[in-house]
């Protein structure tokens, strides 16, 4: 447990001292301590800075519509590999499903480039087609969907191994038994499958409502100059060049523990609605 332990202590725990830049006029030749104090200045200026707004309107509606559209598809192929009776093709399948994982946003927003890009492969079919080209990839109004459509693609098969694991501890006798007492796949689904994988479901919803305001810094650093920081603008985004970009450190932090403080209070929230739905949650 040693490094493990090591590792979140001087990355994490150990980085929290440095939030306190927020709260000074960061000049990093005077240090960490000396440089000199603004209290809720750099605060006050993230309230007030429209371009600050945006990256948070951004990043909550790409959230929600990760939310509403990549969570469930972990859970419907989780469900689908079960049903799988062959061994042999369910773990070819799962191999399949698990490698775009560990492409790198690099490599798979190259090839969204190459199939959906303005010179891409479904512009040249449209183009032999006598038909008008889209750049997707460059349009604006298509960023959000396109943006959760790539996590989908890249990690909804990744997403299906704590959803397994959960399906594979489900007694078969409770299928058997509802079997025979006439309930359908449907009915088996509702009443033995749902109720067994419930407390995993509502563990890792909490757990993706805390980190519902990271929603993807490389996938969208990369993609923010063809659709402009007014469509991919988000948090991460937003302190980045604000930060390392531009060298106001202090605002930067700002923003990012603005941010930190939204996940800790969601998840606080998400858990004691877990706690009175009767389950567990992330902690008692």
């Amino acid at each position: 447990m040693v490094p493990g332990l090591a590792y979140f202590l001087l990355f994490h725990y150990g980085a929290l001292v440095g939030n306190v830049i927020a709260f000074k006029e960061y000049i990093p030749f005077e240090g960490l301590w000396g440089s000199p104090w603004t209290g809720v200045g750099n605060f006050q200026r993230m309230l007030e800075d429209k371009a600050f707004w945006d990256a948070v309107f951004n990043t909550v509606w790409i959230a929600l519509l990760q939310l509403v559209f990549y969570f469930p598809v972990p859970l419907a192929l989780a469900l689908l590999l079960h049903s799988l009776t062959w061994s042999s093709v369910r773990r070819f399948v799962q191999s399949v499903a698990y490698l775009p994982h560990f492409i790198s946003w690099v490599i798979v927003v190259a090839l969204f480039q190459q199939v959906l890009g303005d010179t891409g492969m479904l512009n040249s079919y449209l183009g032999d087609a006598g038909l008008h080209s889209a750049d997707i990839i460059g349009n604006p109004d298509a960023f959000k969907p396109l943006v959760v459509a790539q996590v989908i693609w890249k990690d909804a098969g990744w997403g299906t191994i704590i959803f397994l694991a959960a399906l594979s501890q489900v007694d078969e006798q409770q299928y058997e038994a509802a079997a025979i007492d006439g309930a359908g796949p449907w009915r088996r689904f509702w009443h033995v499958t749902l109720p067994a994988i419930r407390p995993v479901v509502i563990l890792l919803l909490i757990m993706r409502l805390g980190d519902i305001l990271s929603v993807g810094f490389e996938q969208m650093l990369l993609q923010r100059d063809a659709v402009g920081p007014q469509a991919a603008e988000i948090i991460d985004t937003f302190v980045y060049y604000q930060g390392i970009v531009g060298g106001d450190y202090g605002y930067a932090a700002a923003a990012g523990l603005f941010k930190g403080v939204i996940g800790a209070v969601l998840v606080y929230a998400a858990n004691k609605v877990a706690h009175r739905l009767g389950e567990q949650g992330v902690y008692k």
